[in-house]
């Protein structure tokens, strides 16, 4: 029993830590974007390239207009650091850039944004996730090319994909995903549990082609 209740104390010190070691962080990226530290930008964009240019592609579905979004997200990071306060993830405030300009974009093309997408069925009841296994997408993923779970993923309704990919690729909480889509905690829910409801016959779809295929 005592040493349970070890283990418990360290997880729980390194977990304290871990959440310290995050706000130095976010404080420090504060900082360095209010003195327009060209340095720390061209850090940040190392850093967080390949997640943000990703996010983007899920959102747009074509290259060319996802990485004019890109350039056009850090130079808001440029412009607007001084609004970071690095309470929230830095990465969670970059998400939210990215996101608003991709909105934006849809509106001057006269494209129904992402908050203006049909749901069916969305009543707004939350869902509870089951978290004992891994989600369809996970399993997919396990096994198989993350280039055709990004077919698979771009089926789906972009409100689906969008919290798919924030939960199961960038592993955002469900608190943090409600924050990047400006969506009550409820509504995340729900678009999480349709997404990957939607997700398991695309996926067995993929899947059965591929024997079909193997078979011929």
């Amino acid at each position: 029993m005592g040493v349970f209740r070890s283990m418990g104390s360290t997880a729980i010190a390194i977990s304290v830590e871990q959440a310290e070691q995050s706000q130095r962080e976010n404080a420090a990226i504060a900082r360095g974007l209010k003195s327009q530290d060209t340095e720390l930008l061209d850090h940040l964009i190392e850093l967080y390239q390949h997640r943000l240019l990703r996010y983007l592609l899920f959102l747009t579905g074509r290259r060319e207009v996802a990485e004019d979004l890109f350039q056009e997200t850090w130079m808001r990071v440029l412009l607007r650091g001084s609004q970071y306060n690095g309470k929230a993830r830095f990465d969670t405030w970059l998400f939210t850039i990215a996101r608003n300009l991709v909105i934006d974009l849809s509106r001057k093309r006269t494209m129904a944004s992402l908050d203006e997408m049909s749901e069916p069925g969305d009543d707004g009841r939350a869902f509870e996730i089951a978290t004992d296994g891994p989600s369809p997408l996970e399993q997919f993923e396990g096994s198989e090319d993350r280039a055709e779970v990004a077919v698979v993923l771009q089926k789906l309704e972009p409100n689906y994909r969008e919290v798919l990919m924030l939960r199961f690729h960038e592993e955002m909480s469900l608190e943090e995903i409600a924050s990047v889509t400006r969506a009550p905690l409820s509504t995340v829910k729900s678009r999480l549990y349709r997404g990957l409801a939607a997700l398991k016959p695309e996926i067995e779809h993929l899947r059965g082609m591929r024997a079909m295929e193997a078979t011929a």
